[in-house]
């Protein structure tokens, strides 16, 4: 790596053409540098440029995997609103058979309910490249 303590004293100053610097600034956009200095310099020096590329077809499905994963937060959030109002209710005949309905497909939604969004988020993590390449097998 550079010497931390050594300054960049020297400057260069070039001009681009409008289509050159749309160009250079696409390409920029595209890798994990923050500053466009440091993407040229990279460039000009030929050291390694990580390069992220993505693509629209996955994004669009990531963005319904995010809907799904509010839609059944809804439906859990509306679930444990119905169990609030049986239970206020209590002593009621029924009441008591609505409570043990709600639990029986309380039993069954909740896992099921966990098991997509588990799946979700491991699709959104690798999907966003949080995944190591050895952990993508597991996921699929």
């Amino acid at each position: 790596m550079e010497n931390e303590e050594e300054n960049r004293e020297r400057k260069v100053t070039t001009r681009f053409k409008p289509n050159e610097f749309k160009v250079i600034n696409t390409r920029f956009k595209k890798t994990r540098f923050l500053k466009m200095s440091e993407y040229i310099r990279s460039v000009l020096l030929e050291k390694p440029i990580t390069v992220n590329y993505r693509d629209k077809s996955m994004d669009d499905l990531l963005e319904e995997l995010a809907l799904l994963r509010r839609e059944l937060n809804a439906i859990g959030n509306n679930l444990n609103q119905a169990v609030r109002q049986i239970n206020s209710a209590h002593g009621n005949a029924d009441s008591r058979l609505w409570l043990n309905l709600l639990s029986i497909i309380g039993s069954k939604v909740d896992p099921a309910i966990a098991q997509i969004k588990e799946r979700m988020q491991n699709f959104s993590e690798l999907w966003s490249q949080k995944l190591k390449p050895d952990e993508v097998s597991s996921v699929q």
